[in-house]
């Protein structure tokens, strides 16, 4: 089925469009009250990922009040390491945890890629629910964490300050890293590929931690991998591109390398100037970004401000899609995102 609006996937193949395409990073999330009544009805969050039903009512959520020019199917980074045993369960107001995380070298060298099509199932209907919901109207993304982000919460068990432990083993046992690392891009590359075959029309990965580490560890241990999943992906299906989005939070030194790698398009996070990204890499790659979500805390004089700073930044030219440097916050007024749509939408005409 042709897309009937298509401005998000074009952009992210630097195509002429009308105007400046945007979705938000958690755009179907606890800012959102019809959200948080459905995550009641499902009894928690996982619970609320696990059934194809309900994630394709949230999903849809966003797209039901907002002109957004894409969908981004609603799960979680963290599938595929609980896919292969260890255990994910959130607790309130902590978190992911993991019951079982990697710390015995057996455990470790016993690690193997989940089948996608099978411990991850419920992803796949999902993605295939809601492009039927979809009919065409707006694009699908598809995503997953990058290897090294997933390696992260693999070996701590949650989220950390420092990652003390991955990094431990990054500079002590690299041969186990590695092997962790080998594992995850094999399940990465076919999680997504099997996002696509279900429906996804393009694809994100988020390195949420990549940006914590040296610049050689970076290179050795995120990049290298992102880089093996990008080859590895479908850059078509059915005869229609499939771009690929690679976000580093905290990565705004290394845009050049990661512009290197083979993606369509590169995420900015909100302390990087997109102006300078432009002409750093705006001649190879998309730029998606990179609004502060906290100036959606403020008000819609504020958010009319930013939003223009960040379009004339930019500047006249293909290749932008408009988001924000992170995901939403929960605390969001609803309001104010339709205002930053709305903003967005009246202003970047006059730079297409």
């Amino acid at each position: 089925m042709k897309l009937k609006n298509d401005t998000l996937i074009r952009a992210l193949l630097r195509q002429p469009t009308p105007y400046t395409p945007i979705w938000l990073m958690r755009q179907a999330g606890r800012y959102l009250p019809e959200y948080n009544q459905t995550r009641t009805r499902a009894g928690s969050f996982l619970a609320l990922c696990k059934n194809p039903d309900l994630a394709t009512e949230v999903t849809l959520q966003p797209l039901a009040r907002y002109p957004l020019d894409a969908a981004i199917v609603f799960s979680d980074i963290l599938t595929i390491p609980d896919a292969m045993g260890l255990g994910l369960y959130f607790a309130d107001g902590e978190g992911p945890k993991f019951e079982r995380p990697l710390r015995a070298e057996w455990e470790i060298r016993d690690l193997t890629a989940p089948d996608p099509t099978t411990h991850l199932r419920y992803v796949l209907d999902t993605v295939s629910q809601v492009r039927r919901a979809l009919a065409g109207s707006v694009p699908l993304i598809g995503f997953s964490g990058s290897p090294f982000t997933l390696a992260c919460y693999m070996v701590e068990g949650q989220a950390s300050s420092d990652f003390a432990a991955v990094k431990s083993m990054l500079y002590q046992r690299p041969d186990l890293l590695h092997h962790i690392l080998a594992v995850n891009t094999n399940a990465v590359i076919a999680y997504l590929n099997a996002q696509i075959e279900a429906g996804a029309q393009a694809v994100m990965i988020f390195d949420t931690w990549g940006g914590m580490l040296s610049h050689a560890a970076f290179r050795e241990f995120s990049l290298a991998y992102t880089a093996r999943v990008i080859a590895g992906l479908k850059h078509e299906h059915e005869g229609v591109r499939v771009p690929s989005i690679v976000f580093t939070k905290g990565g705004g030194g290394w845009l050049e390398r990661i512009a290197a790698i083979g993606c369509d398009a590169v995420g900015l996070d909100w302390m990087v100037d997109i102006g300078e990204a432009r002409t750093r890499i705006g001649a190879r790659v998309a730029l998606q970004g990179n609004l502060d979500p906290a100036v959606l805390l403020s008000t819609p004089e504020v958010i009319r401000r930013e939003c223009g700073v960040i379009l004339e930044r930019y500047g006249r030219n293909n290749g932008h899609v408009f988001n924000l440097g992170h995901g939403i916050s929960q605390h969001t007024p609803p309001e104010n995102v339709a205002t930053l749509i709305e903003t967005v939408r009246g202003l970047s005409g006059d730079y297409h």
